[in-house]
């Protein structure tokens, strides 16, 4: 397991957060995903074999917000 951090700009309220966490969680291969609207970033556990950093990156974006 392989553990991400990524800054997210254009979240507007909690609801944000919980959307992009939902969606996350979601994905194969991922384990966990914890996002703070507070802290504006984003904690991702994720097996590399089965989904990449940028895939999650890009699932983010197609919902709007930046991560990086």
């Amino acid at each position: 397991m392989e553990k991400l951090t990524l800054k997210i700009d254009g979240m507007h309220c909690g609801s944000c957060a919980v959307g992009i966490q939902m969606l996350a969680s979601q994905m194969g291969g991922v384990k966990s995903a914890e996002v703070s609207y507070d802290d504006k970033k984003g904690t991702f556990e994720f097996d590399p074999a089965k989904v990449k950093k940028e895939d999650i990156v890009k699932a983010i974006a197609d919902l709007g917000y930046t991560a990086s």
